[in-house]
């Protein structure tokens, strides 16, 4: 029987994003819009946009940069988790796309669908697999092309959307080792999940804009205390409060009602846009690179969006 641990903790983080960039100007001359609107209204600068690469390129560049950050080669991986709710093809999933494009040998690679909140759900999955002893050493990757599914003539959705992929390295914790990953708060309002939606029927996105808005602002914060509290930290303690990239209208009263008052807030979406399940690794990856957070210090993870799920962790940063 294979040994458990008695946590796991994640030791580095890369991440991706094409070269083309698509400005608010740049929309204003596809739709009636303009980058006063946009900003106003969601805080969004402009976005990447992947004309070649695929879901599965830009996770696993991202991977790639992590493992090499983590000291590690694709030898030492025995798992593979991809959160992503933009793959096209159904079989094979992203995950062992990546494991292939890596030389991973034989690792246990699966895919996880919660949309936005698709990293914590990730993470989460993968430090119970390390503390069961399914795996030692995993790479958790959140990666979406939406604009596969933009309706570029709708005004309301274009703004929104961008491509790209954030990774983390997840080891599992040696003997004595504190934990870096705390307890997961994750659930779901699943009576709401038809307010952000890509059907069959409609292949783009389509959201009720204010329904979301409403219950991000109001229920949410309660919820981002709570994972502070499974964790035993309190939110004036966090080093970092990364929430995912929705808008910048949900982001920034977040983090005042939560409490986090020192904290930094990640205001990726500005430079990024929503990009989904890849928005809190994405953001996070980004802080420590320009070493806005320091290694060890505590960071809240929050992800939450379509389904309508949740899921948030703290973690100890890399």
């Amino acid at each position: 029987m294979t040994t458990g641990s008695a946590g796991s903790r994640i030791v580095s983080l890369g991440h991706y994003q094409p070269s083309t960039v698509l400005t608010n100007d740049d929309l204003a001359q596809m739709v009636d819009t303009s980058d006063e609107w946009i900003r106003t209204r969601v805080g969004i600068v402009e976005r990447r946009i992947a004309e070649k690469e695929s879901v599965a390129d830009m996770a696993t560049a991202a991977a790639e940069k992590a493992i090499a950050g983590a000291g590690m080669t694709a030898a030492d991986i025995d798992l593979v988790v991809v959160a992503t709710c933009s793959a096209v093809d159904r079989v094979p999933n992203v995950a062992t796309r990546v494991a292939a494009a890596l030389s991973i040998q034989a690792p246990g690679a699966y895919d996880i669908n919660t949309a936005c909140s698709g990293f914590s759900y990730a993470l989460a999955t993968t430090d119970h697999a390390l503390r069961a002893g399914a795996a030692r050493h995993a790479v958790v990757i959140g990666a979406e092309k939406l604009t596969d599914f933009t309706d570029w003539t709708d005004r309301s959705s274009c703004i929104l959307f961008g491509d790209g992929a954030g990774a983390a390295v997840v080891t599992a914790a040696a003997d004595g080792e504190p934990a870096g990953i705390g307890p997961v708060l994750w659930g779901s309002a699943p009576e709401r999940g038809d307010v952000v939606v890509i059907t069959a029927n409609h292949p783009y996105i389509t959201q009720e804009g204010q329904t979301v808005f409403r219950w991000a602002t109001t229920v949410l914060p309660g919820l981002a205390k709570q994972a502070c509290e499974k964790a035993g930290v309190d939110p004036s303690e966090l080093a970092a409060f990364i929430p995912h990239q929705a808008n910048l209208r949900i982001i920034e009263p977040l983090g005042r009602k939560l409490g986090a008052h020192d904290a930094v807030v990640a205001r990726d979406i500005t430079e990024s846009g929503n990009t989904s399940a890849a928005s809190v690794p994405l953001a996070w990856s980004k802080l420590v690179e320009r070493r806005e957070i320091p290694s060890g210090a505590p960071v809240l993870l929050f992800g939450f969006g379509g389904g309508l799920t949740y899921a948030g962790q703290v973690v100890r940063s890399p």
